[in-house]
This record gives C-alpha cells, structure tokens and sequence, in this order.
C-alpha cells in the first residue's frame, strides 16, 4: 500500500483550528479560558459549526495545550498521535468525481479536523501558522500575507503596541 500526503482540509477547519489555539487569550494581564466550562464551550463549538456536545469539548481542551505547544516549537508533532487513533478519510463517489468524509471515533471529530487543518497548513503554507510575536500575547495567526512576514495576531492591538513600546524606548535613550 502506497501513501499519498495530501491536505484535506476545509477553510473552515483552518479557522477551528486558529479558533481553538486562541482560545486562551490574555486580557488585562490575565489569562481567560474561552471553553473553560461547557456553557461557553458549548456556545463556541456551535459557532464554529461542530457537534456542542460535552464530548468534542473535553477531547478539544486535551488537544488545546498539545497544539499551542507544537506550533510554538516546544513540542514534537509526534504528540498528536493519541489524537489520530480510529481517524481516517474515506472515499465517496458524487457526479463530480470524488469527495473525502473524515472519520474520527465520536468525541474526536472536532479534535480530527483541527490537527488535521494543522497538517494542511503544515505541508501547504510552511510557517505561517505562528505565535504572535508579542511576549505578552498568547494568540496565533495563520500569515496569508504574500511576503510571509506578519508578526502579530492584530496590527490594530499587538502590531501598535510594540511599534509604539519600541518608539518609547527609542525616544526615552536619546532624551
């Protein structure tokens, strides 16, 4: 049997994915778990168009931290394995050709789609899913941008505060 690597995955799953990993933002100095009880997590699998059930969200909040881990370079993409097992893609014949339905076991679909988006972006845009550059900020942002040199999850918050934070250091050595 040969292997074939190919991305399948839906912009949509690009963005659960980005969803997920920004899950955990820091706001006023401090760090707020977006599906840190299963009301609001419930609310934000529904909004990101998965199954709201108790579940999806416990096998989101393991992969969560596994995730953010691998994508800031301080974990081995070998951790994702425990997340694979019983997931596959399975062939089905339309008028159009072919189209791919995934298959995790229940309680990991969600999950599923998400590492799965990860690959993708792995394999089809190398680097451009990262951490923002601002130390303080714990988000990410996938860079679509052509020359690939985004550095913060927003110009308008972190890109204004560390151009403005480097301006006041700059200003303040020269006075």
């Amino acid at each position: 049997m040969s292997m074939v690597t190919m991305p399948m995955a839906e912009p949509a799953d690009e963005q659960l994915l980005l969803n997920l990993l920004n899950t955990t933002p820091v706001v006023d100095g401090q760090e707020r778990d977006e599906l840190g009880d299963f009301a609001l997590a419930r609310q934000w699998l529904a909004a990101n168009g998965q199954k709201a059930m108790k579940h999806e969200w416990q096998g989101l909040l393991e992969l969560r931290p596994v995730l953010q881990a691998i994508v800031r370079g301080e974990q081995s993409p070998t951790a994702l394995a425990a997340f694979l097992d019983g997931v596959g893609y399975w062939p089905r014949a339309t008028a159009d050709g072919l189209d791919w339905d995934l298959r995790a076991p229940e309680g990991r679909v969600a999950a599923a789609k998400a590492v799965v988006a990860w690959d993708a972006l792995r394999i089809s845009s190398p680097g451009r899913l990262r951490a923002c550059a601002n130390a303080e900020c714990q988000l990410f942002l996938i860079d679509r941008s052509k020359p690939n040199s985004a550095k913060w999850c927003s110009m308008a918050v972190c890109g204004n505060r560390m151009k403005a934070r480097r301006h006041y250091h700059r200003a303040g050595e020269t006075a």
